[in-house]
């Protein structure tokens, strides 16, 4: 079957007539017991995860359910796109109740700021030879530091961490969360922010405006806000959203240059116009705006063309 980003590959198998999904999991790559535990985790949440059937934890060898093969990503021309956003964003609570794990990582001021160097490692640094000039050097200095603070500030809560329509699976039962083990304790706006500004898929302006406030509504109705104002949301949502995707462009490149896996790199650049957009809203980060789309974005043109 289609793998994904990760080091897993997933295969349907049969027996007397039933179909499951086993998913290779090499455990000198990858550590499996947080997929294990945080389906638990889910699971008691009232969420619907993969059931695991069989393990054997030292080959990396899980047994699952056969969920079939169809995504959120399947459905988005579908002429009910806004109800299914409407009934994906109405899980979300229960996502936010899911219970702390070990397995969870801290997402401290250093876990979030290594975060963003990906983009500065990866894409700039590795993929296009780039270097900060000293003024350049301090403006981005600050700019992790706000974006840092701003996740810091808002509430915290469980979070997904992937949640985006490659990662919501449906059968005749209804939505399926998949590619949950990397949750964490983070930012209320974080899985709003996935959901609504997808990397691998750009809602209408219309059916975006009509979420985000609908999300609002959702996240202040489970008391998960603390009194935070439809405006202030709106930052935050916007500025979480700034950094998640810095992160994505450079992991869609390490992907390429550390795995061997292209199949990413045409996200680049629509995931890059969600920085600039938001960049250009904020006196303090219209620099960055400024830089990528003179400096940056045409590297990248660059790079992708001669890789035709």
């Amino acid at each position: 079957m289609t793998g994904d980003a990760s080091f897993r590959r997933y295969l349907r198998v049969y027996q007397g007539g039933t179909s499951y999904i086993l998913m290779d999991s090499d455990p000198s790559k990858v550590n499996n017991d947080p997929f294990v535990e945080l389906n638990a985790c889910f699971s008691q949440a009232g969420l619907r995860v993969p059931e695991i059937l069989a393990t054997d934890m030292a080959y990396g060898l899980l047994l699952l359910n056969d969920l079939g093969s169809e995504h959120l990503a399947d459905l988005l021309q579908s002429p009910h796109r806004l109800a299914h956003y409407q009934s994906i964003l109405a899980l979300i609570p229960s996502i936010a109740t899911v219970k702390n794990s070990p397995h969870m990582k801290p997402y401290d001021g250093v876990f979030i700021q290594q975060e963003i160097e990906i983009f500065e490692q990866w894409l700039l640094g590795s993929w296009l030879g780039y270097e900060f000039d000293n003024d350049k050097k301090g403006l981005w200095q600050l700019c992790k530091r706000r974006l840092v603070e701003n996740i810091q500030s808002q509430p915290h809560c469980t979070m997904h961490r992937d949640f985006h329509s490659r990662n919501i699976m449906r059968d005749e039962c209804g939505w399926v969360l998949i590619d949950y083990q990397d949750a964490v304790q983070g930012p209320v706006t974080y899985d709003v922010v996935s959901l609504l500004r997808d990397c691998y898929f750009r809602l209408p302006g219309d059916e975006f405006s009509l979420l985000q406030n609908e999300s609002y509504h959702v996240l202040t109705r489970a008391d998960l806000l603390n009194g935070m104002s439809y405006s202030e949301y709106q930052q935050c949502f916007d500025l979480t959203g700034l950094q998640r995707h810095l992160k994505a462009a450079g992991i869609f490149v390490r992907l390429l240059l550390r795995d061997n896996k292209a199949g990413y790199l045409n996200n680049i650049i629509p995931t890059l116009n969600y920085v600039i957009e938001v960049a250009e809203r904020y006196d303090e980060l219209q620099w960055l705006a400024t830089w990528l789309v003179n400096e940056i974005m045409p590297l990248i043109d660059n790079k992708l063309n001669s890789l035709k």
